[in-house]
């Protein structure tokens, strides 16, 4: 996702990371040094934690440049300073609310800002989902949003342009446990339809056996991954006309102005 920054020709003096635990910062901070990073999280534990990894020693000569970022929740109002990128790795297929989330993101951006996201798509893990419905148990995951459904929220929350790109992956590992291993750490079930109860070791048990059943003649299991990746430009604002309009003094400036290079 780093790499598509080499296309964009901005450099945003303002950056917001949504949901910067899931990684980002260290490639944002290289590239644009003196950019303001503003962080902003689910929770107030990941909150913390995130304030907690940016905290820099008191000898440190970055406590007073531009970028050491600040931390926000991500229940609160936009940034007050609107930003020229906002990056989101890995999380808008965990949002409960996709078009409330896009939403957000369009405030929180100046005009010819632009936004970089990606997020899973719904060939990700194929091979569990089918083992599931073989079996008859509940889903073991949401289902996750087509790229082109993406880029549609996008529109209609009032980007310009997007483009939406996406690519397959195929991941293996040497045992049961080592998937079910990294599959925690991606994130727990959100689908409305997975049971409600506790898992039993018998169930864990026949839950590995058949995994391994699946196993290649290496040995090792194979699951796909589909990564999708978007991103977008938010526009200079287009004045409703009507017998009377109104247009505001900052809307007037935004929209005869020059567009600048991208």
């Amino acid at each position: 996702m780093a790499d598509k920054l080499d296309f964009i020709k901005l450099t945003p003096q303002r950056v917001v990371e949504w949901w910067g635990f899931s990684g980002g910062g260290p490639a944002l901070a290289e590239r644009y040094p003196q950019a303001e990073r503003v962080i902003v999280e689910p929770t107030a534990a990941l909150q913390q934690r995130s304030r907690e990894a940016a905290r820099l020693p008191w000898w440190s000569p970055r406590r007073w440049q531009v970028g050491a970022p600040q931390v926000l929740l991500d229940s609160v109002e936009p940034p007050p300073q609107a930003a020229q990128l906002l990056w989101s790795n890995m999380m808008l297929h965990w949002a409960d609310d996709a078009p409330a989330t896009v939403a957000r993101w369009f405030d929180c951006l100046a005009v010819d800002g632009f936004v970089m996201f990606s997020c899973f798509g719904p060939d990700t893990l194929k091979e569990l989902r089918a083992l599931y419905r073989r079996l008859g148990w509940p889903a073991p995951g949401h289902e996750f949003t087509d790229m082109h459904n993406i880029g549609d929220l996008l529109v209609e929350a009032g980007f310009a342009d997007p483009v939406m790109d996406m690519e397959q992956l195929t991941l293996t590992y040497a045992s049961p446990a080592a998937l079910l291993e990294e599959l925690r750490g991606l994130g727990g079930n959100a689908s409305g339809t997975r049971g409600h109860g506790l898992c039993t070791p018998r169930w864990r048990r026949r839950l590995e056996q058949e995994l391994q059943s699946m196993a290649g003649a290496d040995g090792r299991l194979s699951m796909s991954f589909e990564i999708v990746y978007g991103h977008a430009l938010k526009p200079v604002p287009r004045v409703r006309m009507a017998e009377q309009s109104s247009v505001s003094l900052e809307q007037m400036r935004q929209m005869v102005r020059k567009p600048r290079d991208r």
